[in-house]
C-alpha cells in the first residue's frame, strides 16, 4: 500500500511539472488503473485456509468431512483435508493418512499451548481451533478471517513442471514467514470395510498427499521462488509466520 500511495504522489508531481490537461487526464487515469489492479489482486489473495484433521476409523468425522465438502465451494476458502494415522490400531488403516499431518496437528496443539489432538479438528488460517462437525462455529469464523485486511499477498503460476511463486508483505510482522508447498488430490473415495466407519462409501475432498517447507521469508523485499514440480495432483502455497503462526496468505492451483 505504502507503494500506492508513493505511486499516486509522484504522478501528482509530475502532472504539476507538466501542466498540459490532455497529458494529465491520460496520466490520471493510468495511475487509477493501476490502484484498481492492485486492489483487485490483493482481495484475490484475502483467502482463508482450513485444515481438517480426519481420519476413515473415526466416527465423528463423516459429518466434518462432508462440511469440508461444501466448505471447499467458497471462493474465499482453501480448504484441505489432512488424514491422520493415530486412529489406525481401532481395526481399519486410513488409507490417505500421513504422518506428518499428525506432527503438523501436534505442533498445532503445541502453539496453542494444549497437550492433546482430536478428530475431526479444523484449524482455520493457523488462527482457530474449531471442532470440525460444529457448522456454525466453523463458517462464523471462516468469515470473520475473511474479513481481515490481507497481510500479505502471493501469486502462483504453473509452466509444465515449474511453479513460480511471487509474495509481498503488504503489513509489518516481526517474525519470519515459512513458504510451505502443498499438494492434494481434489477428490477421494474409498468404501470402508472394518472398523467404527465399516460398510460406509465415503467421499474426501482435496486429500493432502504431500506438505513441504520450501523457504524461509524475512519479508524486507518482495519474493520471488521457482520450484519444480510434477504431477496433476493440486497445488497451495502458503505464506506462514514461523512456529505455527498465523496463515498470512495463499493461492491454489487445482
Amino acid at each position: 500500500m505504502e507503494r500506492i500511495i508513493q505511486f499516486v504522489l509522484g504522478v501528482v508531481r509530475l502532472m504539476k511539472r507538466l501542466g498540459n490537461l490532455d497529458t494529465i487526464v491520460r496520466l490520471f487515469a493510468a495511475s487509477a488503473l493501476y490502484l484498481l489492479v492492485t486492489v483487485t489482486a490483493t482481495a484475490q489473495n484475502s483467502l482463508v485456509v482450513v485444515e481438517l484433521y480426519t481420519s476413515q476409523g473415526c466416527s465423528s468425522c463423516p459429518p466434518a468431512d462432508r462440511l469440508i465438502r461444501q466448505i471447499a465451494k467458497r471462493d474465499e476458502v482453501v480448504a484441505l483435508s489432512l488424514h491422520v494415522d493415530y486412529w489406525d490400531y481401532i481395526g481399519w488403516k486410513d488409507e490417505f493418512a500421513l504422518a506428518s499431518n499428525a506432527i503438523r496437528q501436534r505442533a498445532y496443539a503445541k502453539a496453542y499451548g494444549r497437550r492433546t489432538i482430536f478428530t475431526p479438528e479444523m484449524i482455520i488460517n493457523g488462527r482457530q481451533s474449531v471442532v470440525g462437525s460444529h457448522t456454525t462455529k466453523v463458517v462464523r469464523n471462516v468469515e470473520k478471517q475473511a474479513s481481515q485486511p490481507p497481510i500479505a499477498a502471493v501469486k502462483i503460476n504453473r509452466k509444465n513442471d515449474l511453479l513460480s511463486i511471487d509474495a509481498t508483505l503488504l503489513q509489518g510482522i516481526d517474525q519470519d514467514i515459512i513458504v510451505q508447498l502443498v499438494r492434494f488430490a481434489p477428490d477421494r473415495m474409498i468404501s470402508i470395510r472394518a472398523g467404527e466407519n465399516a460398510g460406509r462409501n465415503l467421499t474426501y475432498t482435496n486429500v493432502v498427499t504431500s506438505w513441504e517447507n520450501i523457504a524461509k521469508w524475512g519479508g524486507q523485499e518482495d519474493l520471488s521462488l521457482q520450484v519444480p514440480i510434477q504431477g496433476p495432483e493440486g497445488v497451495v502455497v502458503l505464506l506462514q509466520q514461523d512456529n505455527f503462526g498465523p496463515i498470512l496468505a495463499a493461492a491454489k492451483l487445482n
